[in-house]
C-alpha cells in the first residue's frame, strides 16, 4: 500500500482540510469581494489616522499568520506593522504596547476561544482605549467573533465554514487567514488566488512524492527568510504536531542556521528550503542549497526554487511576494508532515488521545491586569 493510500484508508479530516483550500481560497475571494465596500469604510479611516500602529495577533499557528503577513505588508504598505503573539501581549501587555499610539489590533483565530485570543482584545482595549479591531476568524460562533460583531470599533470576517478545521492541526484555517488578510489590506490581485490554487493543486498532484521525503526522517529542519521564516516555524509545528514529537523539527533562517543551530544536522535529517522571490534573498537560499548539497550527508529539498532533482519549483507563482506564495508552499509541508503522521502510527486528527495537547489550548489562567506599579 503507498502512503497515500494509508492516508485515504484512514479517512482523515485532515487531508480532506488539506485538499479542500484551492476551492476554499476561491471561495473567500468571493466573499471578501462582495464585503469590500464594508471593509473600506471601516479600514480607510483607521489607516489614514496619524501615527497608526498595526499589530497582527494569534497564538501559535495564527501568530505565524502574522509574522508571514507582517513581512508582506510593510514592504507593500511602507508603513508600521508589527507581528506580536498574543501569548506575549497577554504576559507582558504593558511591554508591548508602551507607546501611546492608536492601534489596529487584527487578531487570527481559528475557533476565537483559546483563552488568549479572547483576553488579548481585552486587555489592549484596556492599555490602548482607542484601539480598533479587525477579527479573522473561521467559527462564526467563537467567542471572539460574538464579542466583536457588534462593537464600535470592529469588524469581523468570517473564513469560509470549511476552514474551521476539525483536525487537530490547523491546516486550510491557516492559508485562508493568510490569504484573507493580504487581500484585505492589499486589494488589487486580480487573478493571483486562481495562480497560488493552481500551485497548491501541483503540489496535491505530487503527493506520494512529497511522502517520499518522510521516509527515514528522523530530523526536519526549516528554512526561510523574511516572511518565509514565518513559513518555515509553522511548516516545522506541524511536523511536531502531527506527529506527536517522534520527529524532531527545528526552524530558522538560512543565514541564522549556520550560527550554532547547524549542529542539529546528522545522516537522519531533511533539510527543506523555502526559496525566496526577492531578487537578493534568493541568493542566500541558493548558498545555503549549495553548502548543504555538497556535505552529502543529508538529503535536501527545495520549494519554490528549482536548483535539483529534488525541488518544487512552484514556476506559476515566482513574482508574487513571499507573504502570498507561502499559502501554496505551506501545502508541502502539511502532506509531509501527514504522511510522517502516519508513517509513526499516529492518529492525524488526534495526535495526542491522552488530551496533553488540545485543538483549543486548555489549563490557562488569565489574570487581572491590575493597575501599573508606581516606578
Amino acid at each position: 500500500m503507498t502512503v497515500t493510500s494509508a492516508i485515504r484508508a484512514v479517512e482523515t479530516a485532515t487531508h480532506a482540510e488539506i485538499l479542500q483550500q484551492p476551492a476554499s481560497w476561491h471561495r473567500l475571494a468571493a466573499s471578501i469581494d462582495s464585503r469590500r465596500p464594508g471593509i473600506d469604510a471601516f479600514l480607510a479611516p483607521v489607516l489614514a489616522t496619524a501615527g497608526l500602529r498595526i499589530v497582527l495577533t494569534g497564538a501559535g499557528t495564527s501568530a505565524f499568520v502574522g509574522d508571514i503577513t507582517s513581512e508582506t505588508l510593510r514592504r507593500r504598505l511602507g508603513r508600521r506593522v508589527d507581528s506580536v503573539a498574543t501569548t506575549d501581549i497577554v504576559s507582558d501587555p504593558r511591554g508591548v504596547f508602551a507607546e501611546d499610539v492608536p492601534v489596529l489590533l487584527v487578531s487570527f483565530a481559528r475557533s476565537g476561544n483559546s483563552p488568549e485570543s479572547i483576553a488579548a482584545t481585552r486587555i489592549v482595549d484596556a492599555v490602548a482605549p482607542q484601539a480598533h479591531h479587525l477579527v479573522i476568524t473561521c467559527d462564526p460562533q467563537g467567542v471572539l467573533a460574538q464579542e466583536h460583531r457588534s462593537a464600535d470599533r470592529s469588524l469581523v470576517l468570517e473564513m469560509p465554514p470549511e476552514t474551521n478545521d476539525t483536525g487537530f492541526a490547523m491546516t486550510s484555517s491557516f492559508s485562508t487567514m493568510l490569504l484573507a488578510a493580504l487581500v484585505t489590506f492589499l486589494p488589487d490581485q486580480t487573478g493571483v488566488v486562481d495562480r497560488l490554487a493552481d500551485a497548491a493543486g501541483s503540489l496535491i498532484g505530487q503527493e506520494e512524492r512529497i511522502a517520499s521525503f518522510a521516509h527515514g526522517a528522523e530530523r526536519v529542519v526549516y528554512l526561510g527568510s523574511g516572511a518565509l521564516r514565518g513559513a518555515a516555524q509553522e511548516s516545522a509545528l506541524k511536523l511536531l504536531e502531527l506527529t506527536a514529537g517522534q520527529v524532531v523539527s527545528f526552524f530558522d533562517s538560512p543565514l541564522g542556521f549556520r550560527h550554532g543551530p547547524k549542529a542539529v544536522l546528522d545522516a537522519s535529517t531533511l533539510v527543506v528550503v523555502h526559496g525566496s522571490s526577492d531578487d537578493y534573498t534568493a541568493r542566500y537560499d541558493a548558498d545555503i542549497l549549495r553548502e548543504l548539497r555538497g556535505d552529502g550527508a543529508i538529503r535536501v529539498v527545495s520549494v519554490g526554487v528549482a536548483d535539483d532533482a529534488d525541488s518544487f519549483p512552484l514556476d506559476g507563482i515566482a513574482d508574487l511576494d513571499d507573504g502570498f506564495r507561502v499559502a501554496a508552499m505551506i501545502v508541502f509541508a502539511q502532506l509531509l508532515a501527514l504522511s510522517a503522521s502516519v508513517q509513526h502510527g499516529c492518529t492525524p486528527d488526534n495526535p495526542f488521545p491522552s488530551g496533553t495537547v488540545n485543538r483549543v489550548v486548555q489549563g490557562v489562567t488569565i489574570h487581572e491586569l491590575g493597575e501599573r506599579a508606581a516606578g
